[in-house]
């Protein structure tokens, strides 16, 4: 299966934003892009102005990498949107914010989307009583996602609920720390989604 595999760091720095693809560490000037603000690469620190097709492929490229899709499956994601009714950048955002390894990062139970796909990989959680261990997994309504029983002890565990106390937890989610489970109570609106992409700009470069 195709994954990035180069520093995440360098994401950040080309995007000009941070990720938060680090965890902890995007919190702390030891971040990348605290220390170099510059894209990567030779032609990082050139200020060319941006084309409109760039605005809108850097957009895109943004969104891509909060959420850490690769291109074919973001595209995928485009037309399962469009094809559903409503407005297709919300719906877009909707779907993504729906996987199931964003869900666990929401949920708190880790500290980056990076390491939640990881641990969901490894099996470390269940959805409705079943071991899932696909991180597109589009979660739904109701859904109940779980810390599996053999994983909740675990000093992984402990170190990420600990670091995630105080964490927020979005309305449109429900979690019992004591259990480590959550619960899917509706799927976001656009509201609820924080992240700042203007997926107005990801719509307009899918209709060239």
């Amino acid at each position: 299966m195709a994954r990035y595999t180069d520093s995440v760091c360098k994401l950040c720095r080309r995007e000009g934003q941070k990720l938060f693809l680090k965890g902890d560490r995007c919190y702390t000037g030891k971040c990348a892009l605290v220390r170099r603000e510059s894209a990567p690469g030779q032609h990082g620190v050139s200020r060319k102005k941006k084309s409109e097709y760039n605005i809108q492929l850097r957009e895109k490229q943004k969104a891509r990498r909060y959420y850490c899709v690769l291109e074919k499956q973001f595209a995928e994601y485009y037309e399962m949107a469009n094809r559903k009714a409503g407005m297709t950048g919300e719906n877009l955002l909707k779907i993504l914010e729906s996987r199931l390894d964003n869900v666990v990062y929401r949920l708190g139970f880790a500290m980056s989307r990076p390491e939640a796909r990881q641990l969901v990989r490894h099996g470390h959680f269940t959805v409705n009583g079943k071991k899932v261990n696909i991180p597109s997994y589009l979660c739904k309504g109701g859904e109940v996602i779980a810390v599996k029983d053999s994983s909740r002890s675990s000093d992984k565990f402990k170190a990420i609920m600990e670091a995630n106390g105080s964490k927020p937890i979005p309305k449109w989610l429900d979690l019992d720390r004591n259990t480590l489970q959550g619960r899917v109570i509706n799927l976001p609106e656009r509201e609820d989604i924080d992240l700042p992409i203007e997926e107005h700009l990801i719509v307009e470069l899918y209709s060239k």
